[in-house]
């Protein structure tokens, strides 16, 4: 590479303004992406820091007016570095521009007012102040009476209540200050949006099995091992527990941790663990931030003021400057993949940030993800195991209704009797209960009431989804058939798009129990700031009998009193237009099970579906992931989709629906014509065909899928791709995304 594109300020205004420089032949080797280096900057050629964003063999005007690198900076394995290498990485892995990929690595620097403790300090001794305050009141100047006649107080006050409440002009504070009589201090005073804890974490006692884990990962570490570490621990295990003590090690050490938990997950409770044990050397990151508090996290870190953070997978992103950990809980949830260029997933890109700064990973859940279980198994992370809960602790008890049967049986209710009957008995001991409605990836799935069957596609083997045209169309191929008057298996007439609500579950609780004291939990319970923490709180405190929710109340919550959990509707994310859906499933009612018996009191779990028989279901209701894994594999491999292979989904947004049809099939097209030119193994592409969201907000999308065993040649189709829309004039106005082994389906 001959050229280097170089940001000289890394702010958020200047990310979209780069300067192209000459690298000197003796500098090429040392030229790499994220190294700060020196450059003469304008007509005077003053010599300033800058960071190379990108490398070019092209100069972008001409050559002679192109200036040279003077050095590379001594200085470079600064944070800003760490953080570009790791922007290019993104880059290059989950395909986006470098300035997009930066704007997710770097603060946005907006301006933001600083907040100031500002005071008011007496510059005399006692003796010589008085003699000031005689002579102020014979010229009777009131104001100054009044300031004086407190600084004999007390020598420091502050400079809100001297301004409001003594009523002190600026002006007579200015004028004592010109005489030498009074000083103005002000120091930054940065924002911490953790509330003071009122009570002491209490010591923990590791179990051995939990002390086994800690003291093995320890001991790697002291001797210079880092890598990649997966605990799989069942529901209620004590998982936070080993975190903690391994935390607390490497804080003694002088290293610094990121705790990334899903922003979901991120409640009061959660925090207030760490923060007990580690009191304000710990800080947050969330969605929920003021501006403001969230500048002042990022220079509270890079100042060192702070040694674990904790946050979503934005605070992946800390200026650490001595990172040794990242911890990534529930590191199975969805939330860790980015929805907006670039498209990276917060697993690998936490594992490419730990290589760079030579800290290792751990990754936490009791429903890991297939991606991260496979290469645990594969030995390319450390499996860890807690497979029984703390203390004596016991699982619940799962029961497993069929809903085709309490239709039989003519209980049109959405509690099914066995849900109804445990209930009574929960509101007479005066326990907890939680209502969980699996509305998760709900996409107008079609299904029969009478007998279960759900309609799919005969190509994708994903469920159909249902359109207002009286269509059922497949949103990987294409594929659509008209919506049938009766189930195609049993002729029953139950057949219909299905889903349910939470505000309707809290009617029909009301009604079914009227002397129940119910909260709901929802998005719109949940908007304001805060809102989480109150209702987990009231429900915490006893003042909720029943707590009805999405999957916001599964996650990661521990309340002692709640020893009956309803799964009101398994099935609403089994057929969601996904190839994950199964496993989604999986992890949900797992973790929604694990919300009973978590204290002394023992649990039971009710779990309503139209389909018991199906794999995710059955081993939820055991409890046995090993088994769900193996089966899960076997669909994955036959139908090439991750883990057991790599799935690229491209997507083209248009103003002009044509256009972007045709757009579609050119890029699908041209990616055929390379293949047979380069003489490389042929791609298996699905599509090219509309979203399932096919229009939002007047721009047509259209998507196609490519399915690939080796990353690398994903990588490869993505470059190709990404450069022939770029330099091909048929793609005005089209924007085109890639998405590498999406989560979610388009």
């Amino acid at each position: 590479m001959k050229y280097a594109d170089i940001i000289v300020d890394i702010s958020h205004e200047d990310l979209d303004r780069t300067y192209q420089y000459l690298i000197p032949e003796e500098l090429k080797e040392r030229a790499l992406l994220g190294v700060q280096v020196l450059v003469p900057f304008g007509k005077g050629n003053r010599q300033i820091k800058g960071y190379i964003i990108g490398l070019s063999d092209l100069p972008k005007w001409k050559e002679e007016a192109i200036k040279p690198i003077t050095a590379i900076a001594e200085d470079t394995l600064m944070i800003e570095s760490q953080l570009i290498s790791l922007a290019g990485w993104m880059k290059d892995n989950f395909g986006s521009t470098m300035n997009e990929a930066l704007k997710t690595v770097l603060p946005v620097k907006k301006t933001v007012k600083q907040k100031e403790n500002r005071v008011i300090k007496a510059a005399l001794s006692g003796e010589e102040l008085q003699a000031v305050l005689e002579g102020e009141k014979k010229k009777n100047n009131k104001g100054r009476v009044r300031l004086l006649e407190e600084l004999l107080k007390n020598p420091s006050l502050d400079y809100e209540w001297v301004k409001n409440t003594l009523n002190i002009s600026l002006s007579t504070m200015k004028d004592l200050e010109k005489l030498g009589i009074i000083h103005r201090e002000a120091s930054v005073l940065y924002r911490n949006p953790v509330k003071q804890p009122s009570t002491v974490a209490k010591s923990v006692v590791l179990s051995p099995s939990q002390q086994e884990i800690a003291d093995d990962f320890l001991k790697e570490y002291h001797e210079g091992i880092r890598k990649t570490y997966l605990l799989h621990g069942v529901t209620g295990s004590g998982k936070t527990e080993v975190y903690i003590k391994i935390i607390e090690e490497m804080i003694k050490e002088g290293k610094q941790v990121i705790v990334l938990i899903p922003e979901i997950s991120l409640t009061y409770q959660t925090v207030m663990r760490f923060y007990q044990k580690f009191g304000d050397r710990v800080s947050i990151m969330n969605s929920k931030l003021s501006q403001g508090e969230k500048y002042d996290q990022y220079v509270r870190a890079k100042n060192g003021d702070i040694d674990i953070m904790i946050g979503p997978r934005s605070a992946l992103f800390t200026p650490f400057q001595d990172l040794g950990l990242i911890i990534m809980d529930e590191e199975h949830e969805g939330s860790y993949k980015s929805e907006n260029p670039p498209k990276y997933h917060a697993r690998e890109t936490a594992i490419e940030r730990a290589r760079l700064c030579g800290a290792s990973v751990i990754l936490g859940s009791a429903t890991p993800s297939l991606e991260s279980y496979k290469k645990a198994l594969e030995g390319e992370y450390t499996l860890y195991r807690l497979s029984e809960r703390e203390g004596e602790r016991k699982m619940p008890v799962i029961w497993t209704v069929d809903l085709r049967e309490e239709l039989k049986a003519r209980n049109k209710s959405i509690f099914s009797r066995k849900l109804q009957t445990l209930m009574e008995e929960r509101l007479k001991r005066k326990e907890q209960i939680m209502l969980f409605i699996n509305r998760r990836g709900y996409a107008g799935f079609v299904s029969c009431r009478s007998c279960g069957l759900v309609l799919k596609c005969p190509h994708c083997d994903i469920s159909l989804t249902s359109h207002n045209n009286g269509k059922l169309v497949c949103h990987y191929c294409g594929y659509e058939e008209e919506f049938p008057d009766k189930c195609p298996s049993c002729g029953s007439k139950y057949i219909a798009s299905f889903g349910t609500g939470t505000q309707k579950v809290e009617e029909m609780a009301k009604k079914e129990f009227p002397h129940a004291r119910i909260l709901r939990m929802d998005m719109d319970t949940t908007k304001k700031k805060g809102g989480h923490e109150e209702i987990l709180s009231a429900f915490a405190n006893g003042q909720a009998d029943i707590l009805v929710g999405t999957q916001m109340i599964v996650k990661g919550h521990d309340f002692p009193r709640v020893t009956l959990v309803g799964i009101l509707a398994a099935d609403l994310s089994l057929y969601a237009a996904d190839f994950r859906a199964s496993e989604r499933t999986f992890q949900l009612l797992t973790q929604a099970s694990g919300r009973a018996g978590r204290a002394e009191l023992s649990g039971e779990v009710v779990i309503q579906t139209y389909q018991p028989e199906h794999h995710s279901i059955v081993y939820a209701g055991k409890g046995d992931y090993e088994e769900f894994y193996k089966r899960e594999m076997l669909y994955r491999k036959l139908m090439s989709y991750p883990p057991a292979s790599h799935i690229m989904a491209v997507l083209v947004v248009s103003k002009e629906e044509e256009k972007g049809s045709k757009a579609s099939e050119l890029l699908t097209k041209a990616l055929k014509q390379w293949e047979e030119k380069e003489e490389l193994m042929e791609y298996h592409v699905i599509g090219p065909a509309p979203a399932r969201l096919s229009k939002a907000n007047d721009i047509f999308r259209f998507c196609f899928y490519i399915k690939e065993d080796d990353y690398q040649r994903l990588m490869a189709a993505k470059d190709f791709l990404d450069g022939f829309y770029r330099f091909s004039d048929e793609f005005q106005g089209i924007a085109v995304q890639f998405d590498f082994d999406p989560m979610n389906s388009y």
